[in-house]
């Protein structure tokens, strides 16, 4: 994926330009034990809530390529015959509905990736974006769609305690000290399958990371099980011993 198709992508991570109907994920504790599960119609949400749960995923596609943004290359026999490419893609074509699929994606996940101390929110959304047709002068023609894209979107959201502070508990009808939690940006995520020329590539993803020297290679080994690539600070030092 190039710059202007991350672009193009991002830009429908609004309630009035995609076609995303619910939010699917689980919230997991610092003892990696799913809390609770999430499903939720953005349909029945309150439109602050909605585009907060967008803007988390939208955060997912941003940065830089090469860096913070990574191609995942899956070989010719992975998508003909793997566990791995099978299991995207059928969470992929149910749009989420599969719940096996869903839970042992979760599980994935949970058993692989290392956040430390750190309880998360991950979350999980499907779109079909009906593609316009790119004119000659580059502008784009809604009315005149030969590609209908549907992909995957994933983000891990660490959650964040906040600072203790005394506030009113309706229940009880007290006042409380009490930390609040918030979801912080997320920490990594991925995009399947890409959009290469504005057309789904299922022999790629998209993979983000927040820090470019932290890329998660327990995650990418688990859910895309390829060799991870090299992060950006390190193919900067192997450059350095090259010239060396």
């Amino acid at each position: 994926m190039n710059e202007k198709e991350i672009s193009e992508i991002r830009r429908r991570f609004r309630p009035d330009k995609s076609n995303i109907t619910h939010i699917r994920g689980c919230y997991v504790n610092d003892k990696r034990e799913i809390v609770t599960g999430i499903d939720q119609s953005l349909a029945v949400m309150p439109q602050e809530e909605s585009e907060k749960y967008l803007s988390l995923l939208k955060k997912g596609l941003s940065g830089s390529l090469g860096k913070n943004l990574i191609d995942i290359v899956f070989s010719t026999q992975q998508v003909v015959d793997s566990e791995e490419h099978r299991l995207l893609t059928t969470l992929r074509d149910s749009q989420l509905k599969d719940n096996e699929a869903r839970q042992t994606f979760y599980h994935k996940v949970i058993d692989s990736l290392d956040m430390g101390d750190s309880s998360y929110l991950l979350l999980l959304t499907c779109d079909s974006y009906d593609v316009p047709h790119r004119g000659k002068d580059d502008s784009l023609q809604a009315d005149a769609s030969d590609e209908v894209f549907t992909y995957i979107v994933c983000v891990v959201c660490p959650i964040k305690e906040g600072k203790v502070e005394l506030g009113y508990f309706p229940g009880d009808n007290e006042f409380h000290c009490a930390a609040g939690q918030t979801v912080a940006p997320p920490e990594l995520g991925f995009l399947f399958p890409a959009f290469d020329d504005r057309a789904a590539n299922i022999y790629n993803a998209l993979f983000y990371s927040r820090k470019a020297n932290e890329i998660h290679q327990e995650f990418i080994d688990a859910i895309f099980h390829v060799e991870a690539p090299m992060s950006a600070v390190e193919q900067k030092e192997a450059f350095q011993s090259a010239l060396s």
